[in-house]
This record gives structure tokens, sequence and C-alpha cells, in this order.
């Protein structure tokens, strides 16, 4: 017997599986952040290059579920600009903490605006993207604040980073809760009384 996919079906599990990951290492990385790293540089260092690799990689994977970074276009966006970020600051830290933070700042606004182009474009599919339209916005928002203190004379360090890192996490878990209630909510309509 030969199964059919349906290849238009969005697939509903991978989306909140996704979601859950990128709640997880974000979290993860913010822990890090906050306490191991503040203390050890040599690990900072690799967790700010890291995090824009791993936000590549997980824009790929994701992408490639759904026809490949060709048919989404936000996404390939996202995926490039996070490469960038990576051999961007990977270059820069050298030069110091400032210059760190200023391309996160842009990273964070320009991956904000594709993050939201693919919550919008995913929404008729999928339903409950407005966490991840929202966090595209705010994405936004921290990108123009971290640009503001990369430009002051304060020192800056990998914690002026969590708190983006941090609303990312809160974002992507209340997008997978929320895929979560909606496919809950699907799944009892469709079993009969």
């Amino acid at each position: 017997m030969k199964t059919v996919i349906d290849t238009k079906t969005p697939d509903h599990d991978w989306l909140k599986t996704y979601y859950y990951l990128r709640f997880a290492v974000s979290a993860i990385w913010v822990a890090l952040a906050f306490t191991i790293a503040k203390a050890m540089p040599p690990l900072a260092a690799v967790m700010l290059v890291a995090y824009p690799a791993w936000d590549a990689l997980a824009n790929y994977i994701d992408s490639s579920r759904s026809g490949g970074l060709a048919k989404n276009k936000s996404q390939m966006l996202n995926f490039f600009v996070s490469v960038l970020t990576a051999v961007a600051v990977a270059a820069t830290l050298p030069h110091g903490m400032h210059a760190v933070l200023q391309i996160f700042g842009v990273w964070a606004v320009l991956s904000g605006l594709f993050q939201l182009l693919t919550g919008v474009r995913r929404w008729k599919s999928y339903g409950a993207q407005w966490a991840m339209i929202l966090s595209g916005a705010q994405s936004g928002l921290a990108g123009a604040h971290m640009l503001s203190k990369a430009a002051g004379p304060a020192p800056v360090s990998i914690a002026d980073m969590t708190p983006y890192a941090a609303f990312g996490a809160f974002y992507f878990l209340i997008s997978a809760i929320s895929l979560t209630i909606s496919d809950a909510r699907r799944r009892s309509k469709a079993v009969p009384a």
C-alpha cells in the first residue's frame, strides 16, 4: 500500500518542536551568559560567535522542513545575516566589546525584521504566530538599544546582549505553547463526540 503525503499540510508538530528547541538553547545561553561567561572571557567570546551561528543553523533547518531557503526568502535572508554576524563578531572580538555590541545591534534589527516577516507568512498556515511577530518587532527595538549603548562610554559585556536573548527565549516558549494549545483545540474539534 502506498502512503500519500500532502506536502501542503503544515507540519505543526515540527514547528512546536522547533520553537521549544529555540527556547531551550536561548535559555541555556542566557543562563551561561549571566553566570559563568561573565567571569570567563574566552567562554563569552565563543558564546558571542555561537549565538548568531546557532540562529543561522536553526533558520536553515527550519526552512528545510518547508521547501528550503529558496522558498522561504525571509529565512534565507535571516540565515545569511546570521552567518555574516557570526563571522563579523569573531573578527571584531579583538577590537573590544563596544564593536561587538554594535554588530549585535545591527543583527538584532535585521533578524527581527526577517523573523517578523516569517511570522506573518506563517500565520495563515499555522496560526498562533503573534508572539513571533511581536518578538521580531521587539528585536528591532532591542537592536536600537544595543546600538545606542555601544556608542556610549560605559563598559559593555556579554550581559548587555542577554536581555535580547532572554526575550527571544520567552517569545519562542510562548509561540510553542500557543501552537500546542491551538493544536489541542483543533484535535478536540476533529474528534467526534
